[in-house]
């Protein structure tokens, strides 16, 4: 770099007292300190509000109103570190993510070797990794109307992707002015992988900086065994399974619409269906919700349809006027 950047974290919390104080930690050590800390509370009800407070009093607190879910709240978050305080750089993470000391630091040595791409990389990505599983998001690549995990080489300290996921991303101010915000209304999952599309189509590149390395938990997983092969199983409860199945239509439809794609995502979404029949606990209201969550991804329909604190019945979740009224 030519000359000294600013460089902001934010992260997303919801209900976070139990873990937070790790990961605010892990961010004060940083070898490459940073700018500003700032926490986005959606509206969490344990406590975290009292914790930052008391015990984090120079982290800048946004506290929403209501939870709006990772979208709302990366949105805000953005919208507050990269556009109001025009940080050059934005550091996002989830709650449960841990980043080692030299983290930033390794993230930024990845600007050396971005082959004449500096101007043009909207986001530097760690690889994020499960240290108790051994199991990780890899980043992706798109070929041919697919997505499929990305290789890193070792002789390639940053490799050029088309998705990553949030946590950990270090994300450039020029490219969230030029192309906007993390879509509010998928309220979560795939949120990061369409804003990665939408970046990619705007020219942008995205690089994975091979010696940085995250420890994120991914959720909670369990190990299953399917034909003699094991592997670890996630259960979500039925609403996540309606934004996970309606975020990935729509998203994978919107930035390509051809019938290789569709076709691929109906693949996913069988093979994820059958994943829950053999390893799932809630197996009929999954099953359901992720047909909703297809036709609503099939039909544009997306907003915030349900929160994990106020779910109605079962039976209220989808009918007509609720579909209309969102």
């Amino acid at each position: 770099m030519t000359k000294p950047c600013s460089i902001s974290s934010v992260t997303v919390v919801y209900n976070a007292a139990e873990v937070l104080r790790q990961h605010l930690e892990s961010l004060k050590g940083q070898t490459r300190q940073l700018d500003q800390i700032v926490v986005v509370d959606n509206a969490s009800t344990d406590g975290t509000a009292d914790l930052l407070a008391n015990e984090y009093p120079e982290v800048t607190l946004l506290r929403l109103p209501e939870n709006s879910g990772v979208g709302g709240g990366i949105a805000a978050g953005l919208a507050y570190a990269a556009l109001q305080q025009q940080h050059d750089w934005v550091w996002i993470f989830d709650q449960d993510s841990v980043p080692a000391q030299d983290a930033l630091e390794r993230l930024l040595s990845g600007l050396v070797h971005l082959n004449g791409t500096e101007a043009i990389t909207a986001i530097l990505a760690p690889v994020c990794l499960n240290r108790d599983t051994g199991t990780g998001y890899p980043p992706l690549s798109m070929r041919a109307g697919r997505y499929e995990p990305s290789a890193l080489k070792r002789d390639q300290p940053v490799a050029f992707v088309d998705m990553v996921i949030s946590s950990g991303s270090l994300m450039r101010r020029e490219a969230i002015e030029r192309v906007g915000l993390p879509r509010s209304d998928f309220f979560m999952d795939f949120v990061d992988y369409e804003h990665c599309l939408r970046l990619r189509h705007h020219g942008y590149c995205i690089g994975v900086v091979r010696d940085s390395i995250l420890d994120h938990a991914i959720g909670t997983s369990r190990p299953v065994n399917f034909l003699g092969r094991a592997k670890f199983w996630a259960d979500h409860v039925p609403w996540r399974e309606y934004y996970m199945a309606r975020n990935e239509t729509f998203t994978m439809c919107q930035y390509s619409p051809r019938l290789a794609t569709k076709m691929f995502v109906l693949e996913r979404l069988f093979q994820h269906a059958l994943g829950i029949l053999l390893f799932g606990k809630d197996k009929f209201n999954c099953l359901r919700m992720m047909w909703h969550g297809f036709l609503d991804g099939r039909a544009g329909r997306l907003g915030v349809r349900f929160r994990p604190e106020t779910q109605p019945p079962a039976r209220e979740r989808l009918n007509p006027a609720h579909r209309k009224a969102a």
